[in-house]
């Protein structure tokens, strides 16, 4: 499943660098799904969605960090362990039961972002 950010984040940044997908924005911040990926162009996402990966998409957030659900993987191919969850000082980023993915899904998103790392 994917990490989202509670609405307790006190906005100190800290879990943004962390993230091997860049997929942590601050609140109001536009984001792509090519932003830190090999996705470029025109693509289908492991869901079937059709997007542009250089599309500008909607803030997820205006007031607190937020993660793009699309590009979260909780670090699977990367870490043991979320990294945003292991670096924030308040415990405000946790699994989204609303989307819950399999080690596999989250393997097979993490290669399609990253197929050659």
């Amino acid at each position: 499943m994917a990490i989202i950010i509670t609405d307790e984040c006190i906005n100190c940044g800290a879990c943004e660098p962390e993230c091997p997908n860049t997929a942590i924005y601050e609140g109001a911040d536009e984001w792509r799904y090519s932003d830190g990926t090999s996705l470029a162009g025109d693509v289908v996402l492991p869901d079937g969605k059709a997007v542009n990966a250089d599309e500008v998409q909607v803030p997820i957030s205006d007031e607190i960090y937020y993660i793009a659900p699309d590009k979260c993987t909780e670090c699977m191919g990367f870490h043991e362990e979320p990294q945003c969850a292991a670096v924030c000082p308040v415990d405000c980023c946790v699994p989204d039961e609303d989307r819950v993915e399999s080690e596999d899904e989250l393997l097979g998103k993490q290669k399609f972002m990253h197929p050659d790392g």
